[in-house]
């Protein structure tokens, strides 16, 4: 009985094993896969001996990298300084941090914080330390002007939108950082929440070149305001920035002085990578560059001769890389007619290099749906813009840049500052309303030393005696210039 029963038993289970699906019967027969690690690679082994050579090499990569992140990391350190709102040299505006300082008419020509100021804008400006709190920044009621303030973090990159494009409405914002969690006040209409502790603002408000909206662009601009979440009350602030006062240069250099205030000193940099890698959250994939960056920090540590090869290789790249990035050949890509155009504005991502570029001729560019930029440094034939020439850039009938907002052509010097001229004009665009085009439509820009005949004053953007650049901004383009339909006409030389 027992043994028909065992017998019976068997005679099932091979039954079942023969009716067994496919999948069970191969997960069955084959040992069970591991899953793959998720966690990073282990970083480079403590107390290695590196070369020189290899040490020297990597250092100039490192430098490209945290160029830009130093950059924002030393202003910060001046702005933290600051007892109050103010213009230093009596042109910038500085401010505490979490606060911001608004001009009250377009930039002084002297200005020499950040390259390639526009005077098509009132500006404004404000470094955020998340760390210490929130930041609270206020939207006031611009009617049909034209208005974006742009929000980006310590790497340059855009952390938010709020403008006349996105249909952002009046009222109150905050700005946090990446670990807070608390809880969002009543009256707070929207939060933009930064990677890293560090974030700026930067208030731009479109205003005609007339005296008449010089004024009416004042009551707008004293409720442009930001403060620290603990000074939130519900309760609109409003400041005359015509009052504020003006201080000595943060910066510790001479507003005016030719170049633009260094904020990144080579022979200092690899004493302040440390603190970028504690400061800055690797992105996504990021961890194994920080911990190769780590390795030679730490190995420098240990080893003074290192640490002097390293900080030699920063002042070597300062020279060899970063001084030519100063050609704005290098900030974007070739477009028509010989311009260059930057496609990742504010969104470089892993972009280490068009970062560092941007960020050495012209940081704190929009993101491209906000402003497109054309630069030029070169004619039709290829030769250097200089004072010695003339120069016409013609937009045929209708072919002026295609934008929502303004558009504007401005002439740097070689250090990407306005060149002084007798007419205290270094752009033409949208906020001249004296402008005249040809009679079939087109409209001509003279850009040349001498004064032109009177006919043509009105359209003539005076250039300096040595070498020049042009550069384009269309805010708000239409897709026609988001896709490169269109593309700036060249700059000829006419003797």
């Amino acid at each position: 009985m027992l043994v028909n029963s065992r017998a019976t038993l068997v005679a099932a289970l091979l039954a079942a094993a023969l009716f067994l699906p496919a999948s069970v019967e191969t997960a069955l027969a084959q040992p069970a896969v591991p899953e793959l690690s998720q966690s990073p690679p282990p970083p480079p082994v403590s107390g290695t001996i590196l070369q020189q050579a290899y040490a020297r090499d990597m250092a100039k990569i490192a430098y490209v990298w945290g160029w830009p992140l130093v950059n924002l990391h030393n202003r910060r350190l001046v702005f933290s300084q600051l007892p109050e709102s103010g213009l230093g040299d009596g042109v910038l505006p500085v401010a505490p941090l979490n606060h911001l300082t608004m001009l009250t008419s377009y930039i002084a020509p002297e200005e020499r914080a950040v390259a390639c100021p526009n005077q098509d804008v009132v500006y404004g400006f404000g470094i955020f330390s998340l760390d210490k709190e929130p930041a609270v920044f206020q939207v006031p009621d611009f009617g049909d002007r034209f208005w974006v303030y742009q929000l980006g973090n310590q790497r340059t990159d855009s952390i938010g939108q709020a403008g006349k494009m996105y249909g952002t409405k009046p009222g109150f914002y905050m700005v946090v950082g990446p670990d807070w969690s608390g809880t969002v006040p009543a009256g707070i209409a929207g939060v933009y929440r930064s990677p890293t502790n560090l974030a700026y603002i930067i208030p731009r408000a479109f205003m005609d070149d007339t005296a008449e909206d010089r004024q009416a662009i004042q009551p707008v601009i004293s409720q442009i305001m930001a403060y620290p979440l603990s000074q939130y009350d519900g309760k609109q602030k409003t400041k005359d920035w015509s009052k504020i006062p003006k201080i000595a240069d943060p910066a510790g250099g001479k507003q005016g002085a030719g170049s633009e205030t260094q904020w990144v000193k080579p022979d200092r940099f690899f004493d302040e990578l440390p603190a970028i890698l504690k400061e800055v959250p690797p992105l996504p994939g990021e961890e194994a560059l920080y911990a190769w960056l780590g390795s030679l920090v730490d190995a420098a540590a240990k080893d003074p001769a290192l640490k002097k090869t390293l900080t030699q290789a920063a002042i070597d790249a300062d020279k060899e890389i970063m001084l030519p990035l100063k050609s704005f050949r290098y900030s974007g890509v070739p477009v028509q007619n010989g311009w260059n155009s930057p496609l990742n504005g504010a969104n470089f991502g892993t972009d280490y290099y068009t970062r560092a570029a941007v960020a050495r001729t012209n940081i704190f560019v929009n993101a491209l749906n906000e402003t497109a930029y054309f630069y030029q440094e070169y004619d039709g034939n290829k030769k250097r813009l200089n004072g010695k020439g003339a120069y016409t850039v013609t937009f045929a009938k209708g072919e002026v840049p295609p934008v929502d907002g303004f558009w504007s052509l401005t002439l740097y010097d070689a250090e990407h500052f306005f060149a002084p001229n007798e007419l205290n004009r270094f752009s033409l665009g949208t906020k001249n309303k004296d402008l005249k085009f040809n009679p079939d439509g087109s409209l001509t820009i003279y850009v040349q030393r001498n004064r032109p005949s009177a006919d043509k004053q009105s359209n003539w953007l005076p250039a300096p005696r040595g070498d020049f650049e042009l550069y384009i901004r269309a805010y708000w383009p239409k897709e026609s210039v988001l896709r490169h339909a269109w593309a700036p006409p060249i700059v000829v030389r006419s003797k």
